[in-house]
């Protein structure tokens, strides 16, 4: 290729910028130079011209595409010196946009710098009592705990200051009294305890946001799930400040000495001039604010200033309580209390000092609020997406197109934007998304956006994707890819080349990392010199936020709303407020998260940021409730900005796209309900004109029912397992390939069971099986509960083997895979009545979501009819033409039914699955209530058998008022998420609209009621060994450290959890699918990396166990081939 370079640098980096580009191009020109290079050639040119690069750096390439044609391939540096082809201004005009925007924009700016500024400067002043301050003590060995918390003793100070002046109800009595500098020590000592109970209650406006802040700088207020008030409303801000007492987190029972921490033997500050003369200055600040502010708590667009001032808060408090004594001016301790102290237990800051230290941190953070929302850089780097797709991918095309025009007709006037992409799988939603995104940047032509998965294998296959074909001709500084494991991303871009609380006592919680330490980013673009850099110390931390496109675990973003305590929330909310959000298989998740995500969508409206959400089987309670969370966001946005209320919404799909704008606020919900459904409708239609790719049949298992001893479940599970195991012959009867080589009937099946104990057993049966002399089976079990290691070689073998994307009559590729084609001829050889050859897959869960496989059939044990829907899109995935016979057997009961009964109104469908105990809280709509359970749990009942025997599809899915459905199972789970995500009259804190509309949010009562990512407590184990053969299984102390025995051996912790490894049979091990030997792939990860091999083992070893109580502790029994699982029982 031939390229031109442009250099506008300046100063010192004209000569850099010239050294790097005469060793690879000839200089045509003072500041031009030509050549003809590689892809990888010029790749490197950009790393060497961003390793030198500064502000003053500026250098654009040009690749030249013909003799009337060139494109802008890149620039290094300063982009402003070019335009967006590369071009170089011949004159310039300049206007202070900083200021304008400031003052017309964000007109509450300077309000949210002032409660900033105040709130920072009283944060830590609780920090001034005896107690506090005894425990920073050099030779201090009590606990490091206090009776109560330094911000709570701050904000008992600031109301016996307030309750002190002539009119407390008034803001301005006791900030006039601050700006005179009076504070009256005595006073407010002597009054403290009056006000120990309720400090943020009876306070007018603008004190009862600094409170708050105050209270807030660590952790949000909280209750512990049983006391909370579910259900309960809170229908004002006096109500709920009134609601919360020192019990809400602030208060350690367990500790004595009450009265130390209503003592100030040294005083309150009140000496320090240079922290009084701040207080008066912020004093007067807020007073001038005063009539702004009360508009705001009146109006609620407060909460948009407390989230940008309590992130500023928290970010300055981070960073300055991070600094060493070097890093920080010197500071005469004229009033000897410290805030915080060094490892060695020796003072490291002064109270007053970090104070003003924090509030002039906070400071440039709000001023820098504006640069972060507008000003970090996209990526321009969006030839592949300009590019028309193909005639198959054109739907792509008009999407893109589409909302593009509307980007355009909006003008100057900003309006919302909420996009549902439902187009099938296959059909590229991935891809598309990039598109619209891009169409909806402001100049059409870039991207900056996050992309959240809720698996992390999924995150890493999406960022290779966006690699392959968005930025192939990237050098890696236009994406960033997020996981939460090293280990993980390790042993994926392994495979991929292989296929090419120590804190309190030291005083100080904020210096903990913003991101955890586990965490992996990969990222190779070039960090500013200026901006957030001076706040953001870690290039980890700056990465997630500079990255122009950023693929992460939903985990992540999500830490914006979901983060009780601590400063998690901050990288995840800064990002936030700095790009667009997609969040891809939005339906992948199920109870609490559908409200965590609701959360997370209300936020991002509120930041004024664009949301689309993406799968092929949204319901539509999920697209409506979404949508609401979003437009209840964005109105908040639009009280405090130049904004329009209007929503744009796309809906899109392989068919059509349709966007329509949504302004009427009173009925925005139900306007979108009615086109949605409209959408659907027509969606519903050109589905059912496809051919039928999936057809199923339900199984008869009333044989296993019929069993008369409830308790032996033993006999009812083999009765069970004994009808899968002719089912699966009889799918791979009517869909299977034959190999041209040995003449043999191969199929990949997939058999698809809800829980690990029972999908171990069924693969053991299936193993021990007495299959017809003609047939022979190879079986594998995959489920979650396995070490990393091993499952990542099962799951490198599987995507290599499950691609199917052969035309009719062509030989699948798996048939040249070693493994495969070894039990191929293995068995024509050794056994030759054999004909037909079963590859069988006993699966959990984990294969609905995030893997690309193709099976030729599949057995399914139902859970919901997600999971039906979800594990039928693995059947013939990337093959098309019509089927004549089922593929799919669904088993007419799930095991939980089978072991318990098929009881009226009692939940089987659960764990994983929708059914609850009890009534929804949402009633119908003529007023009566739901129960959430089924009347019966017959899947010849459940679901509508003509219906799946003709087509199964996502429609019953994705539209719920269908025409004559017979489908109770699938209306079961709409009426779930509709009284999760669309019941608008919900009050209480457990509830989406509690959070939205009421006042829960000032507390952390959601996130307690509705965790993200609810589960059962677990431990982190590791499989290590001797290398002599043995393995056990260890884990690490309270420290983070594993224990060794004094032979230099791991401790042994295969007793502690009553772990048993057990082996296979002769017989059992014949019949693997694939076989595994953990101690040799060990070896091979320790010769690749020159590693030891326990070093190796602690890092790839790692497996996940759940942990419970004493009275239900349970035993478990290990094989490499099979994971970790429950010993069998009568019980099981």
């Amino acid at each position: 290729m031939m390229v031109t370079f442009v250099s506008q640098c300046e100063k010192k980096a004209h000569a850099r910028t010239r050294r790097v580009l005469d060793a690879f191009a000839d200089r045509i020109g003072d500041n031009t130079w030509q050549t003809v290079i590689t892809q990888e050639g010029l790749l490197a040119v950009k790393k060497l011209l961003r390793k030198t690069a500064s502000k003053n750096t500026a250098v654009s390439c040009h690749w030249i595409r013909s003799r009337s044609r060139s494109e802008l391939v890149w620039v290094v540096g300063n982009k402003n010196k070019f335009n967006q082809r590369g071009i170089v201004p011949v004159n310039s005009t300049s206007t202070n946009q900083l200021y304008r925007d400031d003052i017309q924009d964000w007109q509450f700016l300077p309000v949210i710098r002032s409660l900033t500024c105040f709130a920072a400067l009283l944060h830590d002043w609780g920090k001034a009592s005896a107690r506090f301050q005894q425990k920073l003590g050099k030779h201090y060995k009590g606990k490091g705990a206090d009776r109560l918390r330094h911000e709570w003793v701050s904000c008992l100070l600031l109301k016996a200051l307030i309750a002190n002046t002539n009119n407390p109800n008034k803001d301005e009595e006791w900030l006039v009294t601050l700006k005179d500098g009076k504070i009256d020590e005595d006073i407010l000592k002597a009054s403290l305890r009056e006000s120990c109970e309720r400090p943020l209650a009876d306070l007018p406006s603008v004190a009862k946001l600094v409170a708050w802040l105050i209270v807030t700088h660590h952790r949000l207020p909280f209750l512990d799930d049983k006391k909370a008030p579910k259900g309960s409303p809170c229908t004002s801000l006096e109500g709920m400040f009134d609601m919360i007492d020192k019990s809400w987190g602030y208060e350690n029972s367990g500790v004595d000495d009450l009265a130390s921490c209503l003592e100030f033997p040294a005083g309150l500050l009140s000496n320090s001039s240079k922290w009084l003369s701040q207080i008066k200055r912020w004093s007067g600040k807020l007073l001038e604010s005063q009539d702004t502010i009360s508009q705001a708590v009146e109006n609620g667009s407060y909460r948009v200033l407390l989230h940008h001032a309590r992130l500023s808060l928290m970010l300055g408090d981070h960073y300055f309580s991070s600094l060493e004594i070097g890093q920080t001016p010197n500071w005469p301790n004229t009033t000897g209390l410290i805030a915080n102290t060094q490892k060695d237990k020796s003072p490291k800051q002064a109270l007053d000092q970090h104070l003003v230290g924090v509030y002039e941190s906070a400071k440039k953070i709000v001023g820098k609020l504006q640069l972060i929302e507008n000003g970090l850089e996209p990526s321009f780097n969006t030839a592949e997406l300009k590019r028309k797709s193909p005639t198959s991918y054109a739907w792509q095309n008009t999407a893109a197109k589409k909302v593009r025009d509307w980007r355009k007709a909006c003008g100057d006037t900003r309006k919302g934007f909420f996009a549902v992409n439902m187009a099938s799988t296959g059909c590229g939603k991935t891809f598309a998304n990039a598109k619209v995104m891009m169409a909806l940047s402001d100049d059409g032509d870039s991207l900056r956006y996050t992309l959240a998965l809720g698996l992390r294998n999924l995150t890493l296959q999406t960022g290779d994707e966006y690699r392959e074909r968005i930025f192939k001709n990237s050098d890696g500084s236009d994406l960033a890819v997020l996981i939460g494991s090293k280990a993980i991303a390790d042993l994926h871009n392994q495979n991929k080349q292989e296929q090419v609380q120590e804190q309190e006592k030291y005083g100080s919680e904020s210096v903990e990392t913003l991101l955890a330490n586990s965490d992996e980013v990969v990222y190779q673009g070039e960090l500013p010199e200026e901006g957030l850099t001076t706040v953001l110390q870690s290039s980890k931390d700056r990465q997630l936020l500079y990255a122009p496109v950023l693929a992460c675990t939903i985990d992540h973003i999500i830490a914006a709303t979901e983060t009780i305590r601590g400063g998690r929330y901050i990288l995840p909310a800064l990002r936030l407020l700095s790009s667009d959000l997609v969040i891809d298989e939005v339906d992948d998740f199920t109870g609490s998260d559908l409200i965590a995500i609701g959360r997370l969508i209300h936020l991002a409206g509120m930041l004024g940021r664009k949301v689309m959400i993406s799968s092929a089987t949204i319901p539509p309670a999920m697209a409506e409730g979404y949508f609401h969370a979003y437009q209840q966001g964005w109105l908040l946005y639009c009280k405090t900005r130049n904004a329009s209320p209007v929503v744009g919404c796309a809906w899109i799909d392989e068919f059509s796209t349709q966007v329509e704008e949504i302004g009427n606020q009173d009925q925005a919900a139900e306007d979108y309900r009615h086109i949605h459904d409209g959408y659907i409708e027509k969606r519903v239609q050109a589905l059912g004109k496809q051919a039928a790719k999936r057809k199923a049949i339900v199984v008869d298992c009333s044989q296993a029912m019929q069993s008369n001893a409830e308790s032996d479940t033993t006999r009812k599970k083999e009765a069970w397992f004994n009808r899968i195991a002719p089912e699966t012959l009889e799918r791979h009867a009517h869909h299977h390939s034959v190999d041209v080589k040995t003449g043999l009937k191969v199929s990949f099946g997939v058999v698809r069971i809800a829980n690990i104990q029972p999908c171990v057993q069924l693969t053991r049966f299936l193993l021990e099986y007495n299959w017809p002399e003609d047939t022979e089976v190879r079986v594998m079990a995959y489920h979650s509960r396995q070490v990393l290691l091993l499952r990542h070689e099962q799951e490198k073998h599987l995507d290599g083997v499950l691609k199917r994307k052969e035309q009719p009559g062509e030989q699948p590729q798996a048939f040249n895979n070693e493994q495969v084609r070894s039990h191929l001829d293995g068995i024509a050889n050794e056994q030759p009545q054999v004909k037909n050859l079963l590859f069988i897959l006993v699966a959990t869960p984990v294969e609905e979501v995030g893997r690309d496989h193709d099976f030729d059939w599949a057995v399914i044990e139902p859970s919901s009819y997600r999971s039906i829907i979800q594990l039928a899109g693995r059947v013939k995935r990337h093959r098309d033409g019509e089927v004549e016979h089922p593929n799919i057997g669904i088993l007419q009961y799930n095991w939980r039914t089978l072991k318990y009964g098929d009881k009226p109104r009692e939940p089987r469908f659960c764990k994983p699955g929708y059914e609850v105990d009890g009534n929804l809280p949402k009633l119908k709509a003529d007023g009566t209530k739901r129960h959430g359970a089924m009347e019966s749990h017959d899947i010849f009942t459940a679901v509508d058998e003509k219906l799946i025997g003709t087509r199964l599809d996502a429609t019953p899915r994705i539209q719920e008022r269908q025409k004559n459905s017979k489908t109770p199972m699938a209306l079961l789970e709409h009426a779930v998420i509709e009284s999760q995500l669309t019941d608008y009259e919900g009050k209480g804190p457990e509830t989406l609209q509690g959070y939205i509309q009421w006042y829960w949010y000032l507390t952390a009562l959601p996130q307690v009621l509705k965790r993200f990512r609810q589960s059962t407590k677990s431990v982190q184990l590791y499989r290590v060994t001797n290398g002599g053969g043995d393995a056990w299984f260890t884990e690490r102390d309270a420290k983070g450290e594993f224990s060794r025995l004094n032979t230099g051996e791991f401790a042994r912790h295969d007793i502690v959890y009553q772990i048993t490894t057990t082996e296979l049979t002769k017989v059992q091990t014949a019949r693997l699918w694939l076989q595994r030997d953990y101690l040799q792939l060990l070896r091979i990860q320790s010769e690749m990396r020159e590693e030891p091999l326990d070093q190796v083992a602690t890092r790839y070893g790692e497996i996940s166990l759940d942990v419970y109580s004493e009275s239900t502790r349970k035993a478990y029994e290990y094989n490499d081939q099979l994971g970790l699982y429950e010993q069998e029982s009568d019980h099981a």
